[in-house]
């Protein structure tokens, strides 16, 4: 990110980080103007979507991932971030980090992915690091630093498509019935029972699910605007932070509610003395989203549900159970708060073939309809 500095009134100095050189020193680009604020503002941002070409022509594949962090810090979740710092650290320890961007080739990446396959590491483990590596590439092209992003001309294996394992309506609603005897003989808090029914009907994400506040529901519509982030410390003398983040996509959503689902939040209002701002959370604290977890581990072993599926599975059985049902998928994609309905067509494909058996019938209908029929009557 640039900085900017008035070094006497009317002269500007911008300053922009690029990199490091081999001695691993930080680079930077500065210029400086006479001007106005806005004059260096505008030299700012020139200096960040363009930065120098003498940077590029030294800057290494790992310094470029170094740098992509830096620039995508501020909008990735803490898991996300956690994740993405994960994948950089083993794309550093391979060769291809020490190459300089301007000089990789898609060659080089494919053989990355051939020494990455040599020493076992799995074809998931070497999708999300090639993305990894694609997303920084289009960074430096975005920057002007290489013409092309040679990650997505190189060759990575596809993997099979393969329907994913999804729960059926009658295991949800014995988990669901579960949940509601473990509520009533007190092993679980009464959140629990609303918690694991919004998932179903909205397809909410855990952390969303917790950031719910009474205030976000207005007759049958839900709001759906945020999700409560976990800030977890290497030292266990400094506590966990809840942090009210936007959502995974930074999508706001509007959702209907069904009258049951309703009838459960009427109830726990109720029942609950001295209600917090949050609809789940148990105090004037939101709940904590590893908690909901819990709520359905307990409720689906105690249903004989397969220990395979997660509370995430609520989510999917909610997408495919309303697309294979007929609904559209852009308005599925909305409850879901994907940002581009395409990515539900890509994920839930297989249930999209399922509600194209209907559609099959009722072409069939109207070309075989015998009007004469109805005239003969």
């Amino acid at each position: 990110m640039a900085t900017i500095r008035e070094k006497r009134p009317g002269y500007w100095e911008v300053r922009e980080f690029v990199g490091r050189d081999e001695q691993g020193r930080p680079i930077q680009v500065s210029r400086v103007l006479r001007g106005t604020k806005r004059d260096a503002l505008r030299v700012a941002a020139e200096l960040v979507v363009a930065p120098s070409s003498a940077a590029a022509a030294r800057t290494t594949v790992g310094e470029l991932l170094e740098l992509w962090r830096e620039h995508s810090l501020a909008s990735w979740a803490p898991s996300t971030a956690s994740t993405q710092e994960s994948r950089i650290c083993r794309i550093r320890t391979d060769p291809i980090a020490q190459v300089v961007v301007s000089r990789l080739r898609a060659l080089d990446v494919d053989q990355w992915h051939v020494r990455l396959a040599r020493q076992g590491v799995g074809e998931s483990s070497i999708r999300n690091q090639h993305q990894a590596l694609r997303a920084a590439l289009g960074l430096a092209v975005r920057w002007g630093w290489v013409p092309a992003n040679v990650a997505a001309a190189a060759r990575l294996r596809r993997r099979a498509a393969v329907p994913r394992a999804a729960l059926t309506a009658d295991d949800v609603r014995r988990v669901l019935a579960s949940v509601a005897d473990l509520v009533a003989s007190g092993k679980v808090e009464p959140h629990a029972s609303l918690a694991l029914r919004l998932a179903a009907i909205t397809g909410a994400r855990r952390s969303e699910l917790a950031a719910i506040r009474w205030d976000d529901l207005e007759g049958r519509r839900l709001t759906i605007d945020s999700s409560i982030a976990v800030i977890r410390h290497a030292s266990d003398e400094v506590p966990t932070l809840l942090r009210d983040d936007p959502t995974k996509t930074g999508c706001r959503r509007v959702v209907a509610m069904d009258e049951a689902t309703l009838s459960l939040v009427a109830d726990l209002r109720r029942r609950t003395e001295s209600p917090g701002p949050w609809i789940l959370g148990i105090g004037s604290d939101p709940v904590m989203p590893d908690r909901i977890s819990a709520w359905w581990r307990r409720a689906r072993n105690l249903a004989g549900v397969e220990t395979k599926f997660r509370l995430h599975d609520l989510r999917h059985w909610s997408a495919t159970t309303s697309i294979a049902a007929g609904h559209d998928v852009r308005t599925v994609a909305n409850r879901l708060g994907h940002a581009n309905p395409a990515m539900t067509l890509r994920v839930y494909a297989h249930a999209v073939e399922a509600a194209d058996i209907p559609v099959a019938q009722t072409l069939a209908d109207a070309l075989d309809f015998d009007p004469t029929a109805r005239s003969s009557r």
